[in-house]
């Protein structure tokens, strides 16, 4: 899912992303960032992104993938601990 199309979603529904935060100014998962940029993971890139996401229905659905995929986030995101948070905080900044 794009960040832009968010407002498709049902909003009396929570949505959990999996987010990561840069442990590292220029961190080699998001060249160029910050230390404690904020950033969803993209499910089919495996990558960090400020665009694109894929949205969970559960906490423990969006953990179980996490978990699922560890040694590959580990790989493309090194350093960072994803982490499955509601996406109406993150969105607002309170995650």
């Amino acid at each position: 899912m794009h960040r832009k199309d968010v407002d498709q979603l049902d909003p009396t529904r929570t949505y959990w992303v999996v987010a990561v935060t840069s442990p590292e100014r220029n961190w080699s998962g998001a060249p160029g960032c910050r230390r404690g940029s904020r950033f969803l993971v993209d499910a089919d890139t495996l990558r960090a992104s400020a665009q694109d996401f894929t949205a969970f229905d559960s906490q423990s659905e969006c953990l179980r993938w996490v978990m699922a995929h560890r040694s590959d986030l580990n790989r493309s995101m090194p350093l960072a601990k994803p982490r499955p948070v509601p996406l109406a905080q993150w969105l607002l900044g309170l995650d």
